[in-house]
């Protein structure tokens, strides 16, 4: 055992609790106030349920694109060369650094029916700004570096004689990428689209720009919470926030299952 050890554990948990622990229970301390009749209530409400239904959706699709672009963007990094590929490689991480309100008011400008890009699907009946497209573009963009870079480091570990190995044997491109390639990064992939479904879930500076914050039609749970909030129902804010704890966290645990369970098999 290192030495040291129960003292960095020891600081390890005591910053664990303050920074995350502590907040923690304190919003499920102030939603158990609630009797069980009235926190049901407010979790189950028409409204609420919409919110749940609009912010699943956008971020289920918002995680599929992300992992589509996370794994191009990383196989691109680490098997090619090419100019701007340092400076491509540094704009991944631009989302994490961008104040999620500036992504939110970019993407609505850029998207809105009189925007640059919102201009060519106005024609169309298209609407992208303050609609579901617009929601997962918000939540895309904030979320985009998690696959990206949990992908990356297993494709740069990954042994190329395997795939030329596979290649010298008759298999295709696509083959080799189905059989040798997508198998080693599926635990990453996994790893980095938890992780962007969970920030997805709880989005809010970057989609209330875009959303058009509409009850039943384009309203995300994060914005019903910060409205019970504007109406000094603590209460029931946190009530709707124990919800979206509860549901990033079985999202963890699940992933989690799974990958062990794919990394068990893969060694």
């Amino acid at each position: 055992m290192l030495p040291g050890f129960g003292l960095t554990l020891g600081g390890t948990l005591l910053f664990l609790s303050l920074a995350t622990l502590l907040p923690l229970s304190a919003l499920a301390l102030k939603a158990s106030s609630l009797s069980w009749p009235a926190f049901w209530t407010q979790i189950s409400d028409a409204r609420a349920l919409a919110t749940y239904r609009i912010t699943l959706v956008s971020a289920l699709a918002a995680t599929a694109l992300n992992v589509v672009l996370g794994v191009s963007v990383a196989w691109i990094l680490v098997r090619y060369e090419f100019p701007g590929r340092r400076l491509l490689d540094a704009a991944v991480d631009l989302p994490f650094a961008l104040p999620t309100a500036v992504a939110g008011l970019s993407l609505a400008t850029l998207l809105a029916p009189n925007g640059l890009v919102g201009q060519l699907f106005a024609p169309l009946g298209i609407k992208l700004a303050y609609a579901l497209p617009g929601m997962v573009a918000a939540m895309s963009f904030t979320s985009f570096p998690f696959v990206a870079r949990t992908v990356q480091p297993v494709l740069a570990d990954l042994d190329p004689q395997l795939e030329e190995a596979a290649a010298t044997l008759g298999a295709g491109p696509l083959a080799v990428f189905r059989r040798v390639v997508f198998p080693a990064i599926l635990p990453a992939t996994l790893a980095g689209a938890t992780l962007a479904l969970v920030r997805c879930l709880g989005e809010f500076g970057a989609v209330v720009f875009i959303a058009g914050n509409l009850p039943f039609r384009t309203e995300i749970t994060s914005l019903l919470i910060y409205t019970r909030v504007a109406e000094h129902d603590y209460e029931a804010a946190a009530a709707l926030a124990v919800v979206i704890l509860a549901a990033a966290l079985l999202v963890l645990l699940a992933m989690n299952t799974i990958q062990h369970r794919l990394l068990r098999r893969l060694h």
